[in-house]
């Protein structure tokens, strides 16, 4: 099969590393790619918001499959429109990608159907939305309706935290994406990504993870994209897998065929698991990044095999196998993240790292002067399996001390929460 896999980060390079060791592959084409994941497919480079031209290519090509990475060119209906040129996507449709591209539509979503999820409301001006919050009190949530790249959220513990969210939303922090904004219940618990592969009828479970939002070491400072990773997350014990499956899973694919948009993809549900059970925070329609890198290390099947019988709506008839052992990744960032990251600067030392048995996928590289080079916010995925988190953690710290890059940070506690369960169970 000829496979083109759009996107540039980490996910993508797990992605693409995982489609590689696929027997089915024929030639792997990555758009626009990193020079990690060039080390396993060839890069072109496509305008994704150009739909045509990305069409163009795959038939010039004869590609077989598209892959779509990021959630932006989802959420902007590429699946649709490559479809429509009879090509096959693995990806939701633009009105299935709503689930993410719209988080007050998934929330209503969860009120018509019964979902689990924090109380709500939805507002279109600052007035209102000031007056919700001035009488429901804090803590309390704020969210920019659209995409704003996992910095749309305000987790605010003060009256006067959410009115500043409200303020910066509503003056055009987050672009369009803030022109309406969610104000949700504050929910206490543990958080936990659920994964399932959709085929627009069939949910298949697809493994769980836990994320570490906050820039700091126990979990300070302000939200990213995500600081690390592990899989999978105890909290998600077989009961409460089967209630999320149960309680919110399967409504919501009932509900958006419902709503004739059948949901095809990967559905990655963000919960909070509360003293009441699973509730829905959010859902992204693509996989989660760094969760991706974890899962990958951790999945026993072939990869394309599984995308092949999502687009082909075959799910029923599949299953997915997983490793006994844990995975975890480091994200490393470049200084000035998750503000202005400071680009350019020279990292060292990936072949020593690797030697200590971590995969190292890139997110934010490139190459300049043949030097590998930090180009993002987000740069390294330092990834490592063990028999325990505890071990993949000691692995994946192991792999980063020889890793040359001053001008790198990263999180000391990746996966603490896990260890701490495995130290008391000892």
């Amino acid at each position: 099969m000829n496979v083109l896999l759009l996107g540039s980060g980490g996910r993508e390079h797990a992605l693409a590393w995982k489609i590689a060791a696929s027997p089915l592959l024929t030639k792997l084409y990555a758009s626009p790619g990193n020079p990690g994941i060039g080390s396993v497919a060839e890069l072109v480079k496509l305008d994704m918001s150009d739909h045509s031209a990305v069409a163009a290519f795959c038939q010039e090509k004869k590609i077989d499959l598209v892959v779509v990475g990021p959630e932006g060119p989802l959420v902007a209906g590429i699946a649709d429109d490559l479809r429509a040129w009879g090509i096959r996507v693995f990806g939701p449709s633009k009105a299935a990608a709503r689930l993410e591209g719209s988080k007050g539509f998934t929330k209503d979503l969860c009120a018509k159907f019964n979902i689990p999820t924090a109380a709500y409301g939805r507002f279109g001006d600052l007035a209102s939305a000031k007056a919700y919050v001035e009488k429901t009190g804090a803590p309390i949530v704020i969210k920019a309706d659209g995409l704003a790249a996992g910095k749309g959220v305000t987790i605010a513990m003060t009256l006067e935290e959410a009115l500043a969210a409200l303020e910066a939303c509503f003056e055009g922090a987050f672009g369009t994406a803030g022109a309406e904004v969610v104000v949700e219940e504050y929910l206490t618990g543990e958080e936990a990504s659920f994964f399932c592969l959709c085929d627009g009828a069939t949910a298949l479970p697809f493994s769980t993870a836990q994320d570490h939002k906050r820039v700091g070491d126990g979990d300070t400072g302000p939200n990213t994209g995500g600081m690390g990773a592990y899989s999978p997350a105890p909290v998600m014990t077989a009961e409460m897998t089967e209630r999320t499956m149960r309680e919110i899973i399967e409504p919501t694919m009932r509900g958006m065929a419902n709503l004739g948009a059948p949901f095809a993809g990967i559905l990655f549900a963000g919960l909070m698991i509360t003293d009441q059970g699973p509730k829905l925070i959010e859902y992204n329609t693509r996989f989660g990044d760094p969760e991706c890198q974890v899962l990958m290390m951790r999945l026993k099947d072939d990869l394309l095999i599984l995308l092949n019988a999502a687009v082909d709506g075959q799910l029923a008839h599949m299953s997915a196998r997983w490793s006994d052992e844990a995975a975890l990744t480091v994200v490393m960032a470049a200084r000035g993240y998750p503000g202005t990251p400071e680009k350019g600067s020279v990292i060292r030392g990936l072949d020593e790292a690797a030697g200590e048995g971590a995969e190292i996928f890139h997110a934010g590289t490139a190459i300049n002067g043949g030097a590998l080079v930090a180009n993002g916010g987000r740069v390294l995925n330092v990834t490592a399996t063990g028999a325990t988190v505890g071990e993949a953690q000691r692995r994946a710290y192991a792999a980063i001390d020889h890793i040359d890059w001053p001008q790198g940070f990263f999180r000391h506690d990746i996966g603490w929460r896990a260890v701490e369960r495995e130290k008391a169970g000892a």
